[in-house]
């Protein structure tokens, strides 16, 4: 049985990793830790388990295997590298750190003590991203060339229920998050692309606040990638109906997922009409599953580390391509 404690209910997909770790058969969530002590002791009470109010606690527990933090990502450094100096097993949420620095010493930490590390990056096992993959690999696509990806909602959106939308305050409070939709929102276009594309080597982006609430709502990024990419990525806290897209574009068809509509046009390959697929590849399992077995069977990961610092590296040349309104290069 694997030994879990829950670090902090920051984040809103903190109670979707709870459920997962909780229905799991080879998995026990043993305690839970939050910054604030309140909204840890009522998760606690919740899933009918220990509250602990001093971190270093659990990291010191023996009896502890493992973390899954969902903290706030300016925490995540500090909390990460503890977490593997006592040898605990790491799942955490996207972003790794913010700096190519921090996410450098966590994965020192991660190296030097031998334990299993996931960052949750879910759309990297759908059937859509496998599907996509695949009409890159086999060439059907001929040389791809442009890749446009925008994963938005309207979170910062005031409706009835909500005075400044469904979102919670502290998703725009900068020291907290370290940005705002980019960094959080952001990530799965920004993810997508670096799989599909290649290792990413120059960055603009404009990351703008409709709402004035101290982070950017809404984002465009450019990353231009070794390959000859070029991937256009969108994100938004503000835009409503906003449909899931991924599109690529190649020299001999296109690409187009929107939501669950699927359509490849390849007319190399037989594909003179938009035609929807005959058949998706499997979903492969979630992260938290992966992250399980690897821990227990020792069966490797399809996300490793190298998604996670790549995800680090657009999100840092975004940040300071918006500050000094220039084009950046990713250092090697």
């Amino acid at each position: 049985m694997l030994r879990v404690a829950l670090l902090s209910r920051w984040h809103v997909h903190a109670d979707d990793y709870a459920a997962e770790a909780s229905a799991h058969p080879l998995v026990s969530i043993d305690k839970v830790w939050d910054e604030d002590a309140e909204r840890g002791k009522s998760w606690a009470e919740e899933l009918g388990v220990p509250f602990e109010d001093d971190v270093s606690s659990i990291f010191h527990d023996p009896h502890i295997d493992a973390i899954i933090l969902t903290s706030s990502t300016a925490r995540h450094h500090d909390l990460l590298v503890e977490a593997a100096k006592y040898g605990k097993h790491i799942f955490t949420e996207k972003v790794l750190t913010l700096t190519k620095n921090d996410d450098e010493k966590v994965l020192t930490a991660v190296a030097k003590a031998q334990i299993k590390f996931m960052i949750s990056m879910p759309r990297l096992t759908a059937d859509y991203y496998l599907y996509a993959q695949k009409m890159m690999d086999q060439g059907v696509l001929g040389q791809v060339n442009m890749i446009r990806c925008r994963v938005a909602h309207n979170g910062a959106v005031p409706n009835g229920q909500h005075s400044t939308g469904w979102l919670p305050e502290r998703f725009f409070d900068a020291e907290q998050c370290g940005g705002g939709s980019l960094v959080d929102l952001g990530a799965h276009p920004i993810y997508l692309a670096n799989r599909l594309a290649g290792k990413p080597q120059y960055v603009s982006a404009r990351l703008h606040s409709l709402m004035g609430r101290g982070v950017d709502d809404h984002a465009a990024v450019t990353v231009e990638y070794d390959s000859g990419i070029l991937a256009v990525l969108e994100t938004s806290f503000i835009s409503t109906g906003s449909p899931f897209q991924l599109e690529l574009y190649g020299t001999e068809g296109t690409l187009l997922i929107e939501s669950d509509q699927i359509r490849v046009k390849s007319e190399k390959h037989g594909l003179e009409k938009w035609t929807p697929p005959a058949e998706l590849p499997q979903p492969l399992e979630t992260p938290f599953e992966q992250w399980v077995k690897e821990i227990i069977e020792g069966t490797p990961p399809s996300i490793t580390v190298k998604d996670a610092q790549d995800l680090t590296l657009v999100n840092e040349a975004a940040a300071i391509s918006h500050q000094e309104g220039c084009r950046v290069e990713i250092q090697p």
